[in-house]
């Protein structure tokens, strides 16, 4: 099983256990972090337009950086970020962005609408 396939794997656990969104994506970068092998892993939320660093875990080499967008509803509102991701690792970063998606509204206006990630 490769490094990224392990690091899914605890991040499809930890959404199953639950928990409030920031403590939810707290963990979800130090399993990619810790189980991943990656030296750096981060959120990055789309606020006003730009984007603002959330939780994040390791040593950041932004010039080993790959970034994935993470959608809801068609719209970006956040970035899921690693540093030393190989070309490998796209489709389960991608699969990581679906699954964290809910949880990335912090900042985000949904309208009034309750949501549940």
């Amino acid at each position: 099983m490769s490094s990224a396939s392990a690091a899914l794997e605890a991040i499809e656990r930890v959404l199953e256990s639950g928990g409030d969104a920031d403590e939810v994506l707290r963990r979800v970068v130090a399993a990619l972090h810790e189980r991943g092998g990656y030296g750096w892993a981060g959120i990055f939320f789309v606020e006003a337009g730009a984007l603002a660093l959330g939780p994040a875990a390791g040593d950041p080499d932004p010039e080993r950086r790959t970034s994935v967008p993470v959608t809801w509803q068609g719209e970006r509102v956040a970035e899921l970020a690693v540093d030393g991701a190989g070309p490998e690792d796209g489709a389960v970063l991608e699969r990581v962005a679906v699954l964290v998606s809910g949880h990335c509204l912090v900042g985000w206006d949904t309208g009034g609408e309750p949501w549940r990630p």
